[in-house]
Parts: C-alpha cells; sequence; structure tokens
C-alpha cells in the first residue's frame, strides 16, 4: 500500500526513515513511501534531496488513486481536519498522538473514518518500547511476586520541545505530549478499572500549558501506579520502579541498565543496623546478602516496525488494528480527569 507523510518535520522524517527500512523487509503485507507534503519549503526541498516526491497539495493526495493511506504528523490541531479529509477521500489513515484536542474531538476523528470505511489508527508506538515490554513481563510473570506499585518516569532538562507545543491552542503541553504515551502504557499493563486519581501540573517555564505532570493512579485491584513527566530535571532518575511483595525491580535508563532484587529469607536474621543522618536505623537499612538475591531484568525486545506491520495487515483484513477505539478513548478519559484533577486540587474518583 502507497502511503503519504502529511508533515514532514521530526516525526514525519522519523516516520520515513522507518517505512524506507521496512520496505527493504518485504513482509507479506508492507507499506510504500509514495511522498510527502508540508507548508514549509524548506522541508519539501530537504524531501527532494532525499529522493522523496513532495506533493504540491493536500488535494493532489486525495485525488491520487495510487495512494491507500496517509500518516499525520502535524501539529496537534491540525489532526482532525487532516483526517477528516482524508477519510472523505477513501484513504487509510495513520495519525500522530494525540489525534484530537479532546475526546469529544477524538470520538468525532473515529466516527467520520467508520462511516467512510477507512481504518484509522493511531501511532501509539511506545506500547513496543523495549523497557515497557520488559516491565509488563515482570508484573505477568510474578518475577517479584504481586505487584503493588508501578512508577514510570520520563525526566529531561530542556524545557517544553519546539514552538507550538507551548501553545494549548495547538495541543501543546507535556500531558499531551509525553503523558498521552505513560498513560497509554499503564492501562495496557494494570487489568482493572480506575477507582481514583490526583494530578498536579508544573508550570515552571510560566508557559499557558504544562511544562509536567505527576499523576498517582489507585485501581480497583489495589495496584498504584504513578507517572511523572518532567521538562525542569537536571539529574536522571529511574525510568521505572517497579514494588513486589516479594522484591523490587529497577530500570534506569532507556538502555535498560538495571536489575531485580528478590527475597530469599522474610526475616533477615544477619540484618545490621547503619548511621542514618544523625541517627540509627534497622529499618531502613539493606538487608544482608544472604536474604535476598540479586536478578537481571528479563529483557524483552520488542519485533521491528511491528506498528507499521499491523497496519498494513489490517488495512489487508490479514489482522485487527492492535491499537482500539476503545483503548484510545479510554486514554482521552482519564487524561482530562487527570487536567480537573490538576485544575481543581482534587481527588477524582471516576470509574474509568
Amino acid at each position: 500500500m502507497n502511503l503519504v507523510i502529511i508533515g514532514f518535520g521530526g516525526m514525519g522524517s522519523y516516520h520515513a526513515e522507518c517505512l524506507q527500512k521496512f520496505a527493504e523487509e518485504k513482509a507479506e503485507h508492507t507499506l510504500t513511501l509514495a511522498g510527502i507534503y508540508d507548508i514549509d519549503p524548506a522541508r519539501v526541498e530537504f524531501a527532494r534531496q532525499k529522493g522523496i516526491r513532495a506533493y504540491a497539495s493536500p488535494e493532489e493526495i486525495w485525488a491520487d488513486k495510487s495512494v491507500g493511506a496517509v500518516l499525520i504528523a502535524t501539529p496537534n490541531e491540525l489532526h482532525a481536519p487532516y483526517a477528516a479529509a482524508a477519510a472523505a477521500a477513501g484513504k487509510n489513515i495513520i495519525c500522530e498522538k494525540p489525534i484530537g484536542l479532546s475526546s469529544a474531538q477524538a470520538e468525532q476523528m473515529y466516527a467520520a473514518a467508520e462511516k467512510a470505511g477507512v481504518l484509522f489508527e493511531v501511532h501509539q508506538n511506545r506500547r513496543w518500547d523495549d523497557d515497557y515490554l520488559t516491565v509488563r513481563n515482570i508484573v505477568a510473570r510474578g518475577d517479584i511476586g504481586d505487584v503493588y506499585k508501578i512508577e514510570s518516569r520520563v525526566v529531561g532538562c530542556n524545557g517544553i520541545p519546539g514552538d507550538w507545543r507551548k501553545e494549548k491552542a495547538r495541543g501543546g503541553g507535556m500531558m499531551l505530549d509525553w503523558g498521552v504515551h505513560l498513560i497509554d502504557q499503564m492501562l495496557q499493563m494494570v487489568d482493572s478499572r480506575v477507582a481514583s486519581l490526583y494530578c498536579d501540573y508544573s508550570y515552571i517555564y510560566g508557559e499557558e500549558v504544562d511544562d509536567g505532570c505527576d499523576l498517582l493512579v489507585n485501581f480497583e485491584n489495589g495496584v498504584q501506579y504513578r507517572v511523572v513527566v518532567a521538562t525542569d530535571c537536571f539529574r536522571r532518575l529511574p525510568r521505572w520502579m517497579v514494588y513486589g511483595i516479594d522484591g523490587t525491580a529497577v530500570i534506569e535508563d532507556w538502555d535498560l541498565s538495571g536489575g531485580m532484587t528478590r527475597v530469599l529469607e522474610r526475616e533477615d536474621k544477619n540484618l545490621v543496623g547503619i548511621r542514618a543522618g544523625n541517627g540509627f536505623t534497622r529499618t531502613m537499612a539493606q538487608r544482608s546478602h544472604s536474604s535476598v538475591e540479586q536478578l537481571p531484568l528479563p529483557v524483552v525486545h520488542a519485533e521491528p516496525f511491528a506498528f507499521y506491520k499491523n497496519f498494513a495487515a489490517a488495512c489487508a483484513g490479514a489482522e485487527k488494528p492492535a491499537i482500539r477505539k476503545e483503548e484510545v478513548l479510554r486514554v482521552y478519559r482519564l487524561m482530562e480527569a487527570a487536567e480537573r484533577s490538576a485544575r481543581d486540587n482534587a481527588v477524582i474518583k471516576e470509574k474509568i
């Protein structure tokens, strides 16, 4: 299936590289990069230098019967109008996240695709991150016993990226930029309804949108899950902390450094107290080596190009879409509840 990328900025050019490599795999169902469209002459020229066709207008894409799909990688506020036009033209659609600026707009986008009989799928690519898959594997296998708390963080110190991401009307802010990914991972990992949540937004840089967020979610099954996004943190913090009744797992960074500590003896008979500040503690001392074991992370690697493979196969009717409408709308409902919590400084009790 021939595909055109609409919006050839950072994500658009990333997709182009991935699609060109994916095509080399010669999968049974594949996607071929047929061209791009961008309003920036510099990006158009860059595409041409790469040997990629640049369409002169969206209308030229809609009229090209050889094009079966588009990938929308524009600023967020343009996702909905491009998706509506693409659906009306009978093109299958991949849309960067967040697909719309609200759950209501997202539902309208899905409705337009369903009416036109085209496939519409959001690019929730973080479902195929190795670190996430590794944590999900630890939880599912019970490597550290029943897990009762998970902390998921992404931190940086470079402020809000880009220009339009600082504008509310254009769908800016870090909840929509990164929170949408981490919440999607959370809802895929924890098989339970949300019981309550509390969220705090940060505005360290004085912009009209959040430059970070701290979300705490309590699930009905007793699992507590924390999502932290920060753009003003000048030291690395663990990407993941996973707490189980029989141990703790840590993934330090994207490089999958870290490990697991699992208890061997519930009562540590060789525990030695330590000096702690201006005092002494046994409670907070590290366990003796004989009472625990240190284990490597059971690393899981994603299948290369898994998202593109699934989309191509789903377009051909050979597979179901990996990212379903109900899952996407649930992420929106949780994000909107988090926004109300941050605005009102209140715990939200909704069965999400």
